[in-house]
């Protein structure tokens, strides 16, 4: 199905001479081109990128945030009206999801951090539409995002860990934590430390602190258990009755240092000179210095090298036949390493490419060695380079020697990520390299401010001009002010509209400081940004696929109308009701009617409500309507996937954020939030699973309790739940204890609500303020619920007691609607909120201490199409010190702006 075409430019252009690449007979080069266009115009390529007010956040905040969702060249998409956006927590679980609108190709939203959600730790963002969920998850906007405690945490931790492998196959794991209260060291505290898997322990100890409030843990992990998700618990005994737990996640002591070589083009060839680039990473996935040789299999040094950027390097080496070669690697602390590399081909092609930043050109180059020449010569080759499925060049080739050199313009291409591959006769590809254009050509910003140096509550005025290539532009833009002494940024690491939407949005895996390609405009970043790609693999266009037909399957289809509710209507015999009446009723929203068609199919488009709606489709306008029922399609949920961008997670948020959690706390404390610290004496109540038959077998004490005071700000506990409870993973719409979830014959949990069998979905209508406690059984006992079901392991949920009461035969018949009523809780897009930013008219006068540390935020900056400004104002917080704007967004042509000023305020 097409669903529109793009515009393409093709140049068919001689490369080096007639005799390299040849311009005659091109039917089969012109064939591959027509299906490339046909594949883009019916698969085009959807990106998102979000930016987010600031880079890291404390419970309870709100991150502010907005979308911008494009298609081919950076043009505000024109086939997605509904963007996604999902948080995960280090353990891969789906923490919450939010649905928004998208107009004009952006889409804005808030998110806020409740306390029993969001736990400490490291969460990762993920968005995308329903059409990208059809291609590899990979190519979603990829974001971490660090939460703090300041509010429960009041004995922050600092651990280093180190980690190294036992005899017998395990890891063996040491821990030093620092324990510190408001700045004072915890010497001399006795802590009992567990460490926990899924549920499961793995060790246990207890220790005491030393002077410097320093405790070490030491354990052994079992064999083969992924230690990924493991989790370091301490309770710490503080006096007068008083414990305090602390949760580090063991992530960071998992792993190992690595070399790994990629050869340019994709393969070393006997006989082939080859480029050979290298990646060094620590055991956290960052990028550490090494140095080292490459020795051939008589112990004959071949070449030397080291590393240049960010762990990465590249070599020059001719491999010869009959040999293999290793690499003797020394990193940066003196430990040492061997690596074999790829294994040479007796025969092949290679391409390579050589993108000097000084110069107009690209120089390619073609090379063979004589096995493959004597087979191949006079056979033809196609070069094709391509940006986002767009053709910028086409070229063909005859084989009629061993080398080609050939000159490209730079000019011919747009800025961006230009992919070139060199394919055979058949259209397969043998070879492939990327390389980055970059014209300096993006959208100009500039901030002026009305003051060089403001005071405290002072009002700031703002404008902005946009210009592309000196005229003013209209755009669409979000702009974020902070206050930097509070949110440091560690500016080469941001990720940003320019760095995600022309660089990582095309690649796979995790890009170490994106920014910096884009920050340090000199020759030198653009050379690292070359041996970076010397790295990197691209497979967003498979020309083999396309070339034999060879197509995504489609299982969505672009939400090209908004929210859209459809299903079929049926009789209770199950036959389907052609022409059949229908009403929507949308609280707050004048109901929608449609009229099923010859099929009993319906389709409601284009709806508007807000998540956790409950809405009601009725039947009864309709003969024999009692006998009639509704069914509606389910909605499906983006399964988790394993974050790419773990190197990017903070091991110690307590130190590293140090400023702002006791900035957050200040702030919390001044709202009078307390705390209850002292219990003087408990009731130990009777478990409530006991109060139902079914479940009077389980075990009388659960695994796990949640009580109502932990859940009480849920708004669905569906998606709550994975966050709150520990090893509990949420996956196509159903509930599983992670300690079975990745085993081969897993099983979804057994949910039960007031002793009643529910499905997963059922507790998406579930609020956290109508439950009373939650129980969580890792076993059935002797009840035989999991044989029963086919499951594994049983979830409790008691609701809150509601007084008794005699209802009338209508409220009766209101609680058990007929068949031909439906009443349900679709997804819906999450709400909208509006950034407070306070008016100080007249002089300070209370007491109370304005410690915002983001002070404006407006994702609706749109400039004047005749004169490209737009102008703003705010009020500064209380906080004397630098404050940082920064503005990003996009031109209606998909021109990129970014820009950041800082002034001072004193």
């Amino acid at each position: 199905m097409i669903l529109r075409k793009f515009t393409l430019l093709v140049s068919l252009i001689a490369l080096f001479s007639a005799s390299a690449f040849a311009q005659r007979d091109t039917v089969d080069l012109n064939t591959l081109l027509a299906k490339t266009v046909k594949f883009a115009g019916d698969y085009p390529i959807e990106k998102v990128y979000v930016h987010f007010d600031k880079r890291f956040y404390a419970a309870g905040d709100t991150a502010w945030f907005k979308a911008y969702v494009t298609m081919e060249n950076h043009r505000p998409t024109n086939i997605s009206t509904i963007v996604y956006l999902d948080i995960a927590n280090n353990r891969d679980s789906i923490v919450q999801i939010l649905k928004m609108p998208v107009t004009n190709g952006v889409a804005s939203g808030s998110l806020i951090f409740l306390p029993s959600q969001y736990a400490q730790g490291n969460y990762h963002i993920r968005a995308y539409t329903a059409w990208m969920r059809n291609f590899e998850p990979d190519y979603f906007f990829n974001k971490n995002i660090a939460i703090g405690n300041a509010i429960d945490n009041d004995v922050k931790t600092n651990v280093s860990f180190k980690s190294s492998p036992t005899a017998d196959g395990k890891l063996k794991v040491d821990a030093a934590i620092t324990y510190n209260e408001a700045g004072i060291v915890q010497a001399n505290k006795k802590v009992n430390w567990i460490v926990g898997l899924n549920g499961s322990e793995i060790a246990k100890g207890k220790g005491t602190t030393d002077a410097n409030g320093i405790l070490n843990v030491s354990f052994t992990g079992v064999a083969n258990a992924n230690l990924k998700n493991a989790l370091l618990t301490t309770q710490m005994d503080m006096g007068e009755r008083r414990t305090v737990t602390n949760n580090i996640a063991i992530k960071p002591a998992i792993g190992s240092k690595d070399v790994q070589f990629f050869p340019e083009g994709g393969e070393l060839i006997n006989g082939v000179r080859s480029r050979v680039a290298f990646k060094a990473i620590d055991i956290n996935g960052l990028g550490i210095e090494a140095k080292g040789s490459v020795v051939d299999n008589a112990g004959t040094e071949v070449i030397t090298f080291s590393s240049k950027h960010l762990g990465m390097g590249v070599f020059a080496m001719v491999p010869e036949e009959g040999k293999s070669y290793k690499a003797n690697i020394t990193f940066a602390d003196g430990s040492k390493a061997t690596y074999p590399l790829p294994r040479s081909m007796p025969g092949g092609i290679n391409m390579t490419i050589y993108n000097a930043p000084a110069d107009s050109n690209i120089t390619l180059k073609i090379s063979t060695n004589q096995n493959y020449f004597q087979a191949n010569q006079n056979k033809h080759f196609y070069v094709i380079g391509q940006i986002g499925g767009a053709i910028f060049f086409a070229a063909k080739t005859t084989l009629q020697s061993q080398v080609y050199n050939a000159s490209i313009p730079k000019r011919k291409f747009p800025t961006g990520l230009v992919q070139f591959t060199l394919l055979s006769a058949f259209g397969s590809p043998v070879s492939e390299r990327l390389i980055f254009i970059n014209h300096k050509d993006n959208l100009k910003l500039n901030i002026a401010t009305d003051k060089k140096i403001y005071t405290t509550r002072q009002n700031v005025r703002l404008s902005v001009l946009a210009k592309n290539k000196l005229l003013p532009v209209q755009g669409n833009f979000s702009v974020s002010v902070i206050d930097e002494g509070k949110v440091p940024y560690d500016e080469n690491n941001e990720t940003t509209i320019l760095s995600n939407l022309l660089l990582t949005s095309d690649l796979k895996g995790y890009i170490e400081k994106p920014n910096y390609y884009f920050l340090a405009k000199n020759a030198t970043a653009e050379e690292d940004l070359d041996l970076l790609l010397l790295t990197q693999g691209y497979r967003r266009i498979s020309y083999s696929n396309i070339i034999n037909n060879r197509l995504p399957k489609l299982f969505l289809m672009p939400e090209l109308n908004g929210i859209e509710i459809a299903g079929i209507l049926r009789n209770n015999t199950g036959l389907p009701i052609a022409k059949g009446n229908l009403r929507l009723a949308i609280p707050g929203k004048q109901s929608v009617e449609t009229i099923t068609d010859m099929t009993g199919n319906f389709k409601l488009s284009n709806l508007n409500f807000k998540d956790s709606s409950q809405l009601t489709l009725s039947a009864r306008n309709n003969p024999n309507n009692r006998n009639l029922m509704i069914n509606v399609n389910p909605e499906t949920v983006q399964s988790p996937s394993a974050n790419a961008y773990a190197p990017d997670e903070i091991t110690n948020i307590d130190s590293t954020f140090k400023p702002y959690l006791n900035n957050s706390k200040v702030r919390y404390d001044a709202l009078h939030i307390l705390k209850e610290v002292v219990i003087k004496s408990t009731v130990i109540k009777r478990a409530p699973h006991l109060d139902y038959p079914m479940l009077s077998t389980l075990p009388p004490l659960a695994d796990q309790t949640i009580g109502a005071e932990r859940i009480g700000s849920c708004p669905s506990l569906l998606t709550c739940l994975p966050a709150i409870a520990l090893g509990i993973t949420f996956d196509n719409n159903l509930l599983y204890l992670t300690r079975y979830y990745n085993t081969p014959n897993k099983a979804p949990v057994q949910i039960y609500v007031d002793g009643l069998a529910v499905d997963a979905n059922y507790l998406n209508g579930v609020r956290g303020d109508n439950v009373e406690n939650i129980e969580v059984f890792y076993k059935d006992g002797v009840s035989g619920i999991n044989n029963m079901f086919g499951t594994m392991g049983i979830i409790s949920i008691t609701m809150k007691k509601i007084k008794k009461e005699k209802i009338s035969f209508a409220q009766l018949q209101e609680m058990i609607p007929p068949p031909s009523i439906l009443n349900f809780m679709p997804f819906g897009y999450a709400p909208v909120r509006e950034f407070y930013s306070p008016k100080y008219i007249v002089p300070k006068t209370n007491g109370t201490t304005d410690l915002r540390t983001t002070i404006y935020w407006n994702p609706k900056v749109i400039t004047d199409k005749t004169t490209g400004t737009s102008t703003f104002d705010f009020y500064n917080a209380d906080s004397r010190g630098t404050y940082r704007v920064t503005i990003e967004g996009l031109d209606t042509d998909g021109n990129l702006g970014r820009s950041v000023i800082r002034y001072t305020v004193k």
